[in-house]
């Protein structure tokens, strides 16, 4: 039988993408209704960041994920619930003067960054396992290696999966040892962000050796930033990975045409099968990572 495939969607980010395409959700209603769509489209996994619906701007009101998490819960699509766990971690230094820090600064501790992951236990949540320049003008996201520690021991404890996010070869290496020391929960999920300034880039070669660093059993994603959004997800498929597409990452669904993230995730699925593997259900996805099968649902009503 050939390979099942776990296809990711990331629905929305935090970044200022709003303004550049009309597809990307803000208000929890919209978030919903692509994640559902995302689902039925293909995605065993939706990954969600919410907004603010007055400013658009990424949040962390855990009202606003309750509100996503309860539409999607309600609709009776089988997926699983991947809630960042990442927002809290922006330091934008001053423009002439490092400090005072600039009003855009949003820095919380690890404890404030799991509230809402407390709050709602999804199957998944993000942790991101460094700090990194984000190629913002003064912005960089702050995550210690004590705050990656707190927040790997609390969501082990609650039972939720965490998925490694890694943006280069120093932060695979924290998260790997995470696995080994029993923090996170073996078989480790890591996902492979590429592309990104300045992060590790997107060549194949870099896969292979990130590929080669993770402890035995692992299960592993990549995805790629803006065009590089398929050929990644290509090289992952055939590497032995698996996939993430969605609006967080890229707005097009090729040269000057804005995509939705029910056609990236479509997209993603053709791709999957015309290199000889087929697309991951949201139980196929449950096995792989380990989790336990989904509680019997009712119907939705229509």
């Amino acid at each position: 039988m050939s390979r099942p495939v776990i296809i990711t969607c990331a629905l929305t980010g935090d970044s200022d993408t709003p303004k550049k395409s009309p597809h990307v959700p803000v208000e929890p209603a919209q978030i919903a209704a692509d994640a559902i769509a995302a689902a039925r489209a293909g995605a065993a996994v939706v990954h969600i960041h919410v907004r603010d619906p007055a400013t658009t701007r990424g949040a962390r009101d855990v009202a606003l994920y309750r509100e996503v998490c309860e539409r999607i819960a309600d609709s009776g699509v089988d997926a699983l619930v991947n809630l960042t766990a990442g927002m809290g971690g922006k330091l934008v230094f001053g423009a002439t003067e490092p400090v005072p820090f600039d009003p855009e600064t949003d820095l919380v501790g690890a404890r404030e960054r799991m509230l809402h992951v407390e709050a709602l236990r999804p199957d998944i949540c993000s942790l991101d396992c460094g700090s990194f320049n984000s190629g913002m003008g003064d912005e960089i996201y702050v995550s210690t290696s004590a705050m990656i520690r707190e927040m790997a021991q609390r969501i082990r404890d609650i039972g939720v999966k965490p998925e490694l996010e890694v943006f280069d070869l120093g932060q695979l290496r924290l998260a790997a040892l995470l696995v080994k020391e029993g923090l996170v929960k073996a078989p480790g999920f890591f996902q492979f962000a590429l592309g990104l300034r300045w992060g590790a880039p997107s060549d194949a070669a870099t896969m292979l050796l990130m590929r080669e660093m993770l402890p035995a059993g692992s299960v592993w994603v990549a995805f790629g930033a803006g065009a590089e959004q398929m050929p990644v997800a290509a090289q992952s498929i055939l590497l032995g990975g698996h996939v993430r597409v969605g609006l967080e990452d890229n707005l097009y669904r090729r040269r000057g045409v804005l995509a939705t993230n029910a056609q990236l995730v479509e997209d993603a699925c053709r791709l999957v099968e015309t290199l000889g593997a087929r697309v991951a259900t949201a139980d196929e996805a449950r096995d792989i990572l380990g989790l336990a099968a989904a509680a019997p649902q009712a119907a939705a009503v229509a």
